[in-house]
């Protein structure tokens, strides 16, 4: 009786905080003083743990980037809240600040920061160990640098389940044979690193970061199935601005046992200026970004075997339209054709076997491949 009473004595708590419309402004970017080169800044709001949508991009807003100097440089809008301006060279001996001004009329200003030159990345290596890890190298003769990040983009090819040549496709209930624009059994895909990568060398003689580990793909995963190539980039930050991002570490990769470190107070260079009590969540940055690019083929590695079919990719023949070999009339619409087979067959499966794109790449090769 003492347990059902015990029981029955339960509440669920939301606190105030939780359940409160809490959504402030994410600014995510960094001001690139490389020159003749592209700076992209994204805009979102925070959501609550209670809010079922996965993201709520900023837009319409309005983004400059403001020189100590009085010179401005403005910012176009582009898909998903984000905002770009190409062949920006900007003189690294000035002071800059970012501008936003949103929708609703609120003005967000970023304190002015000054410019890191950021050191070329040596080198890109990896080593195969129960998977792939891959490792940055860099050094500044200057010592200057000392404090970094990277982030980074991957890109692998992949194969739809069940493949030929090119295969054949349905237009308007005719069957037809696809082409290198319309094929899928090859696609790419990619993606942004999602957690955040730091070193320093303050505590070193020399500016040097060696083989620092920015990233590992498990093993067999089918990033590898093919070829993979990953791009990355290279940030030299301020010592305010390497504080901000080992604290947003710290918050976001290092919490879930009772060792981990206790989460801190982020303190970002963004302010509301209609509003100063709002929090704004970001660091704005000024850095020459630096850029390099790594591939790794599936033959490079040892007993990488990827994921087998699933077993629905089992294909089955039927026979042809007796009519018109090209007409396609299988009631089934999740299958489609595979190729021909003789005599007067023809080879189906599901459509999600064959077609590459649906499990979310695209079916063109991209420029660098």
């Amino acid at each position: 009786m003492l347990l059902l009473l015990l029981a029955g004595c339960k509440q669920v708590y939301e606190p105030p905080a939780i359940k409160a419309a809490n959504h402030y402004l994410l600014v995510d970017g960094v001001i690139n003083t490389l020159p003749d080169s592209k700076t992209t800044i994204l805009l979102s709001k925070t959501r609550n743990l209670t809010d079922t949508f996965q993201t709520s991009p900023e837009l319409s807003a309005a983004i400059q980037i403001e020189a100590q100097g009085g010179t401005t440089y403005s910012l176009q809008e582009g898909p998903s809240g984000t905002y770009s301006i190409d062949h920006l060279t900007l003189n690294a001996a000035q002071l800059y600040r970012l501008k936003i001004r949103t929708v609703d009329g609120e003005i967000y200003l970023s304190d002015f920061v000054s410019v890191k030159q950021t050191p070329t990345i040596d080198s890109l290596t990896w080593v195969q160990n129960n998977g792939v890890a891959i490792y940055v190298s860099t050094h500044d003769p200057l010592n200057k640098a000392r404090y970094y990040r990277w982030d980074f983009i991957e890109t692998w090819q992949y194969s739809s389940f069940l493949r030929a040549n090119f295969g054949l496709g349905i237009s308007n209930g005719l069957i037809f044979i696809k082409d290198q624009i319309t094929q899928t059994s090859d696609c790419w895909m990619s993606g942004p690193s999602t957690e955040i990568s730091l070193a320093n060398s303050v505590r070193l003689t020399q500016d040097v970061i060696d083989r620092f580990q920015i990233a590992v793909i498990p093993n067999n995963s089918e990033k590898m199935g093919i070829r993979y190539s990953v791009l990355v980039k290279q940030y030299a930050l301020t010592e305010d601005a390497y504080a901000y991002w080992e604290i947003l570490q710290t918050n976001t990769q290092q919490l879930g046992t009772l060792f981990d470190a206790q989460p801190g107070q982020l303190k970002s260079n963004l302010h509301n200026i209609s509003n100063p009590e709002e929090p704004v969540i970001g660091y704005v940055s000024a850095c020459a970004v630096q850029e390099k690019r790594l591939f790794i083929t599936h033959l490079d590695l040892i007993n990488w075997d990827g994921s087998p079919p699933p077993e629905a990719c089992q294909a089955m023949t039927i026979g042809q339209n007796p009519s018109n070999f090209l007409i396609w009339n299988y009631p089934d619409t999740t299958f489609q054709p595979w190729y021909f087979v003789t005599p007067d067959g023809l080879m189906i499966a599901k459509k999600d076997c064959l077609d590459c794109t649906r499990r979310g790449g695209k079916n063109q090769k991209p420029s660098f491949w």
